[in-house]
């Protein structure tokens, strides 16, 4: 199997891939994507029926055994005849500030201006080049897509909710350890404080909370475990992932009630489930949540 080539210029929204680049392969596999001259690995699975069916670009956790998360969503894409795309963000060049959130601002201390990164190297605009080079090589370019993030993979998926246009169907985002909160009065990665401009203002946020996002929580993800962000910002939504999911979205349906905002948001609970990838993923309920229109 060939890899596939990509060369994307983020800025410009172009995106170019190789002549002879193959479609996806039925079944599990594995090949490569280069973007700005990085490589990121990407594990697959087609369908064997498949018919042309959207992407479901799935983010792993801190473990960043991308393989295993390909693995868990098969029961989905079997189910509704999805293309799944695993990639692998590895903790080298991908640390706490480029995952989890979002590659927009690298110097997150309190005492500090933030200095916003360019938005072409935001985490988010790279999804999006993935899921478009997987399109070129499908021949599909107006392919759909929803994303789901688990852990890790979710924490960065609320971020780009909020500062990333993109045209998904749905956003699921998975027993995180913090979320961005619908408010200025927690600062960045923790809320929209800090932050410049048309980033923070009233219309983010009412766009925050339009985003097509579910809120899918495992009822029995309450242990503060060594990967738990325990940092002040990350307490104040809640003492495990569990209580900061559930906060977070009262949170953010109360502030669009206030003000009359459209609220996209679905919470969504999986009985019994603790800090599981497989289990949150493979569940009943995330087959739900990704057909919730």
């Amino acid at each position: 199997m060939k890899p596939l080539r990509l060369t994307a210029l983020l800025a410009l929204a172009v995106i170019t891939t190789a002549l002879h680049a193959e479609p996806i392969p039925v079944g599990s596999s594995q090949s490569s994507v280069s973007i700005h001259n990085e490589v990121i690995e990407l594990y697959t699975y087609k369908p064997a029926r498949y018919a042309g069916g959207p992407i479901l670009l799935v983010l792993h956790g801190l473990s960043a055994n991308a393989a295993g998360y390909r693995d868990y969503a098969i029961p989905l894409a079997d189910a509704h005849g999805l293309l799944v795309i695993a990639p692998l963000f590895d903790r080298k060049r991908f640390p706490t500030w480029r995952y989890q959130t979002g590659g927009i601002v690298r110097n997150q201390r309190a005492e500090d201006e933030f200095k916003v990164e360019p938005e072409a190297q935001w985490t988010g605009r790279l999804f999006l080049a993935i899921i478009d080079a997987v399109r070129a090589v499908e021949g599909q370019p107006d392919l759909g897509y929803s994303l789901i993030g688990h852990s890790a993979g979710g924490q960065t998926l609320s971020r780009f909710a909020a500062f990333t246009s993109h045209q998904a169907k749905r956003i699921i985002i998975a027993n995180p350890s913090t979320w961005l909160w619908p408010s200025r009065d927690e600062r960045f990665p923790f809320g929209f404080g800090g932050l410049p401009g048309k980033m923070a203002d009233n219309t983010a946020l009412r766009h925050y909370l339009s985003q097509p996002v579910t809120v899918l929580l495992g009822t029995a993800d309450i242990q503060r475990g060594a990967d738990l962000n325990v940092s002040a910002g990350a307490e104040r939504q809640g003492s495990n992932r569990l209580q900061r999911g559930r906060n977070a979205f009262r949170a953010a349906q109360q502030l669009a009630g206030d003000r009359g905002w459209p609220f996209n948001w679905q919470l969504v609970e999986v009985p019994d489930v603790g800090h599981s990838g497989r289990r949150m993923i493979g569940s009943a309920e995330a087959q739900t949540a990704l057909s919730a229109r």
